[in-house]
């Protein structure tokens, strides 16, 4: 489990392709790797990966197909950074909301409005994930827990679009300070969100309603 708390950013220093897959080596500072062992899984950008290898500070996960065509990690390059946020433990402080690092989508960011002290950016989503969004609700945004600001139904020519504002720490701490329009960033519905709509929407369809 994650909690959206990106704890730092890591560099890509190396990619092995091989048929429908792909190793990539990050290079984690010494405060995200303390204790850090094989089998241990790690977020990047909201994807739960797993350490198949240690080497000093360089660390290496393995992607798999589905993780490749589903999330932005494939679309990665050398020298690319990536958020970082290690497993919780029992006893950590929940700071975000309660995440799984499993990716439903990529959303476009479409609109980013700059202010003196913080910056909003406007994402579109499939219309498959419009029924999840709420004003003031949760989502994962490559792996950062946030609450969306408000919400633009799907129209005829584009899919339901979400905003989330960003303070200086967040700007200073992950990779949205980069993120500019046409970027695609992973998305991660609230858990708990998800349950409750799609149970009523069970309860509903049952009721023939």
């Amino acid at each position: 489990m994650f909690t959206g708390i990106v704890q730092g950013t890591a560099e890509v220093v190396a990619i092995h392709e091989a048929e429908a897959f792909r190793t990539h080596v990050v290079r984690l500072p010494e405060t995200l790797r303390a204790g850090l062992e094989l089998g241990a899984s790690v977020a990047h950008n909201g994807v739960c990966l797993t350490v198949t290898a240690v080497d000093d500070d360089l660390v290496s996960f393995d992607l798999m197909r589905e993780t490749l065509r589903v999330t932005n990690l494939g679309a990665l390059r050398e020298g690319d950074r990536v958020n970082i946020e290690r497993a919780a433990r029992f006893g950590d402080e929940i700071g975000g909301h309660a995440m799984s690092g499993h990716v439903m989508a990529l959303a476009e960011l479409v609109e980013l409005d700059e202010a003196p002290n913080n910056r909003r950016l406007w994402f579109e989503v499939p219309h498959v994930l419009g029924r999840f969004l709420f004003d003031k609700g949760y989502i994962g945004v490559d792996g950062i827990s946030l609450t969306i600001g408000e919400v633009r139904r799907a129209t005829t020519d584009r899919g339901p679009r979400f905003c989330v504002d960003l303070i200086p720490e967040t700007l200073a701490r992950t990779i949205l300070v980069d993120r500019v329009p046409g970027d695609r960033v992973n998305i991660e519905i609230d858990p708990q969100t998800q349950a409750i709509v799609e149970t009523v929407e069970r309860v509903l369809a049952a009721r023939g309603v």
